[in-house]
């Protein structure tokens, strides 16, 4: 079966990680998180964070982000978010129906959050008729496939605290950013002043499982528990989420998994970069590419391979890897580009 070129939600579960959950089917365990594997995964958490790093296991990305910020903020308080965000975008708007607090989407050049986009959004509407700024939500990778540097993640940090502002990291792909910039999660995250992080793990190897991590813990451990049952994310037979963490955060599997897909996404961009018909129109930075080409072309590769449209109007494609393409699932699809780029051009 060809692989899919769509997202990595669709590739297949990392064999460490079908193994551990194959482990933990062993006999009987405690529910909703009492269970050894939940305190080794925490424990693992805690070692690549610190400590005090309060950690929250939930059944997927949406779910998470409900918990990593119902937890800091009120029905009449607001997120700042680019306007390209998965919690503003793709989450039909579940974060506000749950809080009753606001999203304020931010219009950027490039999906990525500066100083000078949020500083508008603190000048004015301060008052009692105005949903009140409380936090900055970013994501890392962001949603058209950058990273944000260190510096820019300390900048933005030392600001938002600054001005009061708590800040949230939407890292269902934290591991292909800390992959792409040669560092570790909590060096992007904690070390920079991020106060919230999802640390995803569906779209790194996992069959399902994200994590919710509070570097604050007075942010979340009086509350953390109860926002997480309301949010029905509260696994009845946690051990399974939690043996899937443990397995990708020992011997550095998040990295390698993280590593690799980043790495036959920068072959893919090698391969079809110089096809005469194709435009690649963002920088390749983790494990996605971005590209125009003709709509004529775009449905014959289509034909075999699956892969979205992200931009009907230009029309804009997404190409994404992840821990299981291969270089021969690559160049695969490369040719199928290369072929149907030619073959429009002909036409």
């Amino acid at each position: 079966m060809q692989r899919s070129f769509a997202s990595d939600n669709n590739a297949p579960i990392a064999p460490e990680i079908l193994q551990a959950i194959v482990a933990a089917n062993q006999g009987d365990a405690v529910g909703y998180g009492d269970d050894a594997w939940t305190l080794r995964a925490t424990a693992r958490f805690r070692e690549h964070f610190g400590d005090d790093t309060d950690v929250y296991f939930a059944f997927n990305g949406t779910g998470a982000n409900i918990i990593a910020l119902s937890c800091v903020t009120r029905p009449w308080e607001a997120v700042l978010t680019p306007s390209t965000a998965h919690l503003q975008v793709d989450e039909c708007g579940a974060f506000e129906r749950f809080t009753g607090s606001k999203v304020i989407p931010i219009t950027t050049a490039d999906g990525k959050l500066r100083i000078a986009d949020i500083e508008p959004h603190l000048l004015a509407g301060r008052g009692e008729h105005h949903p009140q700024p409380r936090v900055i939500s970013i994501s890392n990778t962001t949603e058209w496939g950058d990273v944000y540097e260190l510096r820019e993640l300390r900048e933005l940090c030392a600001f938002a605290h600054d001005h009061d502002l708590i800040v949230h990291v939407d890292g269902a792909r934290i591991a292909n950013a800390a992959a792409a910039l040669g560092a570790t999660p909590c060096e992007i995250t904690k070390n920079v002043g991020v106060d919230v992080l999802t640390f995803g793990g569906t779209k790194n190897g996992l069959l399902g499982g994200e994590a919710v991590c509070f570097f604050h813990p007075e942010m979340s451990e009086n509350v953390g528990p109860y926002v997480r049952k309301q949010a029905m994310q509260l696994a009845s037979k946690m051990r399974y989420i939690s043996a899937q963490f443990e397995a990708l955060l020992t011997d550095d599997r998040w990295l390698r998994y993280a590593s690799h897909a980043n790495q036959v996404a920068q072959r893919l961009h090698a391969g079809v970069r110089d096809i005469p018909g194709v435009t690649i129109t963002r920088p390749v930075r983790a494990n996605a590419i971005f590209a125009t080409l003709s709509r004529e072309a775009i449905a014959r590769v289509q034909q075999q391979f699956f892969f979205y449209c992200f931009d009907e109007a230009l029309p804009e494609v997404r190409w994404m890897t992840h821990w299981a393409t291969s270089d021969s699932d690559v160049d695969a699809f490369v040719a199928a580009v290369k072929s149907a780029a030619l073959s429009s051009r002909r036409e």
